[in-house]
């Protein structure tokens, strides 16, 4: 029988506070905060998520012991080969609940914001962030998690130029971590009628969605905050009132918008919790810059920066510089299948 106790993976402290969470949800009074009622049912389902998966491996762990047995008694070939196809499965089961145990770190369980911006090239580059935010959206639908568009400004003829998605779902933040950085496309351009070959950047950055409880300084004096507009994709969610909302922290001239909600007050909130995660993922980096001793300018979006690379023309092939995981299937890349680049940063990390 597998045991695990204390350390990264305590069962019975997390059956407790399993029990704590279903506790809270069946006060009648659970559904008058809609927010923390949402934060409880999410901490919940990951929890049970942890719990289910350690349990089914411990049940293929008990069946494995037992196909070997009979393996060892009859000594059949086809026995054989069934032991191998589970060894195979219990494999991948283990390996996944491993890379649920390596995202520890704060915030790793919180909903992420992903926001997407082209570098120079105009149409191509605007194109191609619009190709990284379906890539994304598919992502995020194969793991059940849900998808908010919190600010869309279209490209002048294709694409975007910029975009923020609100992703909701358990551990999030920790997975899509790993996506932070420069985007690089190599590909026959569809807007280019020579046919010719073109580089295209996109930056992707991605931060913690931070809860209203969160003690982060931001002073009133320090911001500039605008209404204008909205104006959503495709010409959606457009109305008559200045709704949107612009925020400029000052000291760091760091800006973050919002248009989703038709309240101003909505999109005013939305925008400052997008604000601090901001300040949060600022002041992490200068940590990690003190600890490494480094101290650089920002990357440029352009040569030289990409985390990953995805070439199109003249071979087919997505490569992870940081890591060296790659793939030939750019097309099931295409269609959200990043765990294999996740998986790989993540374990990166840990050594």
């Amino acid at each position: 029988m597998l045991k695990i106790s204390g350390g990264l993976f305590d069962l019975e402290q997390k059956k407790a506070r399993i029990a704590e969470l279903e506790a809270l949800m069946a006060d009648p009074a659970f559904w008058d905060d809609q927010n923390q009622a949402q934060t409880v049912i999410q901490e919940s389902n990951g929890l049970k998520s942890y719990v289910d998966s350690f349990e089914e491996i411990e049940e293929t762990l008990d069946n494995l012991e037992v196909s070997y047995e009979l393996v060892k008694e009859e000594n059949d070939q086809e026995l054989f080969e069934d032991l191998q196809s589970e060894l195979k499965d219990f494999k991948e089961k283990v390996n996944k609940f491993e890379l649920q145990l390596l995202l520890s770190e704060p915030y790793d369980a919180n909903n992420a914001i992903l926001e997407l911006h082209p570098g120079a090239g105009g149409t191509e580059s605007q194109d191609w962030a619009s190709m990284l935010l379906r890539m994304y959206q598919r992502w995020a639908e194969s793991h059940s998690f849900s998808v908010e568009t919190i600010d869309y400004l279209p490209g002048d003829e294709a694409g975007v130029k910029s975009v923020t998605l609100l992703i909701k779902g358990h551990n999030v933040y920790g997975y899509l971590k790993a996506e932070k950085g420069v985007h690089r496309l190599v590909r026959i351009s569809p807007f280019d009628s020579s046919g010719r070959r073109h580089t295209s950047f996109v930056s992707c950055d991605v931060t913690p969605e931070m809860s209203d409880d969160v003690d982060i300084d931001v002073k009133t004096e320090d911001l500039k905050i605008d209404t204008y507009r909205a104006s959503g994709a495709g010409g959606q969610h457009v109305n008559t009132t200045d709704s949107a909302v612009r925020i400029t922290h000052l000291p760091t001239n760091i800006i973050v918008t919002c248009q989703n909600e038709r309240s101003q007050i909505k999109n005013r909130e939305q925008a400052m919790k997008m604000l601090k995660s901001k300040l949060y993922q600022l002041e992490i980096e200068k940590q990690r810059q003190e600890l490494a001793e480094i101290r650089g300018e920002q990357m440029e979006i352009g040569w030289g920066s990409q985390i990953r690379s995805y070439v199109f023309h003249p071979y087919s092939m997505v490569k992870d510089h940081r890591t060296d995981v790659e793939t030939g299937n750019t097309q099931a890349v295409m269609d959200g299948n990043l765990d294999i680049f996740i998986d790989g940063y993540l374990r990166s990390q840990m050594k």
